[in-house]
């Protein structure tokens, strides 16, 4: 059935037989299987908190999926102030696949068990409420896995700005020193396997199996997720057809609370599984620290700090040369600001994070051992 149909109606067939008795007990209604409600295929799970600038866009596309199956939409609320809550309610009027759920926690992973727990399908899909999401996601998405040798099919995650600096920050997302190493913000002509995923798609059962989301971590969820499937011989691929336009933050300084949180965070996964810290995640930091004894440092340890900064500049205004090709003049010259922000940002968070969980030193060991083993 087209997964833009509603549900039918149940109807109950009452027996008219021949001969029956009425003063016989009443018998149970001979329900026809044709006539139950359809099952479910894709429980969609979208967790929202102010998200109101983006709904009107990124909702339509949702609910435009190319998928032949049987599609819920699950919109987990954490208390918006703004007119999220009414953006929903009115596709929701039109669109009986559509249900608004509270998620009093607030934060992410809550509203991803939230919506795990009310899920009616065989398939989870996460989506995020600033993304435009292909037509073909969750159709590709349900058919790779259902060849069973993978458990989490996503696709590449394409940021594409929406205002001023939301398009100066896609266009930093879009360079070797904006990506971070994650072969997901890259988009590739075949298949690829990889470490984590940007939101995805996965089988209800194992989702429930490994628990859904920690709630311990407000940020990096997906990240903690990702290293629990692959510890246990998990298999996470990027299909390219599956590419999502993500629509950044809008301005600097929503830029650098995201990527602290993110370092903050990333210090606890590489606690919890050394396994999935990946060298180029150490940089930040390492740019951190730099740049306090480039202050602060007595002598000779403040020059040599002072020196490696002023190269790490030099490695900005670089970035921008091969930008000046594809964006704007008035977009290019703020890209170094732009990746500053963000490699400063998550360097301190993560320095924050060493301090609240303590240093991850086994996963900062973990690429070298990686390297060890592979000569």
């Amino acid at each position: 059935m087209n997964a833009n149909g509603g549900h039918r109606r149940r109807v109950l067939h009452h027996s008219r037989a021949v001969g029956h008795d009425p003063r016989d007990p009443p018998r149970e209604p001979d329900t026809a299987a044709d006539d139950r409600p359809a099952a479910i295929d894709v429980s969609v799970l979208i967790p929202i908190l102010n998200e109101g600038a983006y709904l009107d866009m990124t909702v339509p596309a949702m609910l435009e999926q190319d998928f032949e199956g049987r599609i819920e939409f699950l919109f987990m609320d954490g208390g918006s102030s703004d007119d999220s809550r009414a953006i929903v309610e009115r596709f929701a009027a039109g669109d009986p696949r559509i249900r608004l759920l509270e998620n009093p926690a607030r934060r992410t992973p809550h509203g991803l068990n939230i919506g795990l727990r009310h899920a009616s399908g065989e398939f989870a899909a996460r989506m995020d409420a600033h993304t435009l999401y292909p037509a073909c996601y969750v159709r590709d998405g349900v058919q790779r896995l259902r060849r069973g040798d993978v458990a989490w099919v996503s696709g590449p995650q394409l940021a594409v700005g929406d205002g001023i600096w939301s398009r100066r920050i896609a266009l930093a997302l879009s360079t070797k020193l904006g990506t971070g190493g994650a072969r997901f913000r890259h988009q590739q002509s075949s298949e690829l396997e990889v470490d984590s995923g940007f939101t995805g798609i996965w089988s209800i059962d194992s989702l429930r199996a490994h628990g859904g989301w920690d709630e311990g971590w407000p940020n990096d969820q997906d990240f903690e997720l990702a290293a629990r499937i692959r510890r246990e011989g998990g298999r996470i691929v990027c299909l390219p057809s599956m590419a999502a336009s993500y629509i950044p933050r809008a301005s600097l300084k929503a830029l650098g609370r995201q990527y602290a949180r993110y370092g903050h965070y990333r210090v606890k996964t590489a606690r919890r599984h050394p396994h999935s810290f990946r060298r180029s995640q150490a940089l930040p930091p390492v740019l951190a620290l730099t740049t306090t004894a480039a202050l602060a440092a007595p002598g000779a340890l403040r020059r040599t700090a002072q020196v490696a900064l002023a190269a790490y500049g030099a490695s900005l205004l670089a970035a921008t040369v091969p930008a000046l090709r594809r964006a704007r003049f008035r977009d290019v010259v703020w890209l170094p600001l732009v990746l500053a922000t963000m490699h400063m940002t998550y360097g301190f968070g993560f320095l924050a994070g060493c301090a609240r969980f303590g240093p991850p030193l086994a996963g900062l060991l973990a690429p070298a051992r990686r390297r060890a083993r592979e000569r």
